[in-house]
């Protein structure tokens, strides 16, 4: 069961915070345990979050006047931002950047470029309302983490419009995601203060990913710092804790977490951890019960059985294995890929050159989409 390694965790426009769950005052400090941990690598500071670099303010001043003149500030910065010969800007879910380092790269995940967006509106005066959508689940792997992924977007201007996307002189909606994507996604206003939570939260889960585990520590605390209400940052902090040997801190903090939201399943299957490290193995079992109720199948339970009929020449098996997979989240590259792999094995070269398509449209960094997109050139070249 997935489940069972080593945590899970949220990662970009973070659903883990419930929007009835009640306001929480501060984190409570006992969650922490600064003296534990190596001081950060790099510098964690929320101001840096939304800061105008010189390049940027260089851009507003002299690139972006133009349309701000002829058609104000609004319709100017959404010119700018969704032309391509102005900005070029290139969804790329590799990291987290900052406002500053998203421009400079020209590229980012959701919300790095609603980051960078909003850094803009502010610059120029603009109102901004940050909202979180109501998307279906979707789940990534890296290493031995799986990650749980949401989107945010921005609206900009006086008023926040149901439809998302629709514009006006009054306010207009900026996502990031393709246009088919977008159509009818529901929202609900978050504050700016959430928006550096997931920034923050983001940063240490990347650090995580990266064996980076002091920094880790650094990045979810500040992310509770700047919004204690923001639930994901809880289930970080206590994967940091696991990761780190510390089973009285994880414990407490996927305590406080279910405390304000029992269902949670991620926090429940970590606790479960917890308690098996520590031999505690009736309250993991008990923990598991629940968690079974809640979640019969994990993330990655169907696309774990076809790997492992793959592995023993059931090419069959695991074609249907990974197809289940793919109707559970139709947007995740590794589904379409080994899809296309059992298929490909099965003779089957039409859908394997489908699905290794929709693997390279649906990769979530640069890096991905050219791995991608060769195999599918060498599969085109080698069979025609």
């Amino acid at each position: 069961m997935l489940r069972t390694l080593a945590g899970l965790l949220s990662l970009c426009a973070l659903l883990g915070a419930c929007a009835t769950a009640p306001p929480v005052p501060g984190a409570p400090p006992d969650l922490f345990a600064d003296a534990r941990f190596a001081p950060p690598s790099t510098r964690i500071a929320r101001a840096d979050v939304f800061a105008l670099s010189d390049d940027m303010k260089r851009y507003v001043r002299e690139d972006m006047a133009p349309l701000l003149h002829r058609q104000g500030r609004l319709r100017g910065l959404l010119e700018a931002l969704g032309s391509r010969a102005r900005l070029r800007l290139d969804y790329d879910a590799a990291s987290t950047r900052n406002a500053a380092e998203a421009f400079e790269a020209r590229s980012g995940n959701c919300l790095a470029l609603v980051v960078m967006t909003a850094a803009f509106a502010k610059e120029l005066g603009l109102p901004v309302v940050y909202q979180s959508a109501y998307v279906d689940e979707t789940w990534s792997r890296a290493g031995d983490l799986y990650l749980r992924s949401g989107h945010v977007n921005v609206t900009l201007g006086r008023h926040l419009f149901e439809a998302v996307g629709r514009r006006d002189r009054d306010g207009a909606t900026v996502d990031f995601l393709p246009p088919d994507r977008v159509q009818g996604l529901r929202t609900r206003r978050i504050d700016e203060s959430t928006v550096v939570a997931m920034f923050m939260n983001n940063r240490a889960v990347e650090a995580l990913v990266q064996g980076q585990v002091d920094d880790a520590y650094w990045w979810a605390r500040e992310a509770l710092q700047a919004d204690p209400a923001h639930g994901a940052s809880y289930n970080t902090l206590g994967v940091v804790y696991l990761r780190h040997g510390d089973l009285a801190h994880a414990e407490r903090s996927f305590a406080r977490l279910l405390q304000r939201e029992p269902d949670n399943v991620q926090a429940l299957a970590n606790l479960a951890q917890v308690m098996d490290r520590a031999g505690r193995a009736a309250e993991a079992a008990g923990l598991r019960r629940t968690l079974a109720t809640l979640e019969p199948h994990a993330p990655f339970h169907f696309f774990q059985l076809g790997q492992a009929a793959m592995a023993r020449g059931d090419f069959g098996q695991a074609r249907e294995l990974f197809a289940r997979e793919v109707a559970r989240d139709p947007h995740y590259h590794e589904f379409h890929f080994w899809l296309a792999v059992a298929h490909f094995r099965l003779g089957d070269e039409p859908q394997a050159r489908r699905h290794l398509a929709l693997a390279a449209e649906y990769s979530p960094t640069r890096g991905d989409r050219d791995l991608y997109t060769a195999k599918l050139a060498w599969l085109r070249a080698a069979h025609h």
